[in-house]
């Protein structure tokens, strides 16, 4: 079980805070490993779903990442949207 599998709700689903919360949690290492791809997708979904917060940090982390890494955390993104 992945830290997100922890905080689904009933349909199966997280809301943009929670998924803002693990992009923090990526992004510092809090709880896991740090992971700025993994912290950009979290990032990225919430600011999907309207997160004013998580667009400014997924701004910040796109600036500081390889385009390789940035490719990689958007189809981190696109797969998890897609499950």
């Amino acid at each position: 079980m992945g830290m997100a599998d922890k905080h689904l709700d009933a349909r199966g689903d997280l809301n943009a805070d929670i998924m803002f919360d693990l992009g923090m949690n990526y992004c510092l290492g809090r709880g896991v490993e740090r992971d700025v791809r993994e912290a950009h997708k979290w990032f990225n979904l919430a600011a999907m779903r309207g997160h004013e917060q998580a667009r400014r940090y997924r701004m910040e982390l796109a600036e500081e990442l390889s385009p390789e890494e940035l490719r990689e955390a958007l189809a981190r993104a696109r797969k998890w949207l897609q499950k």
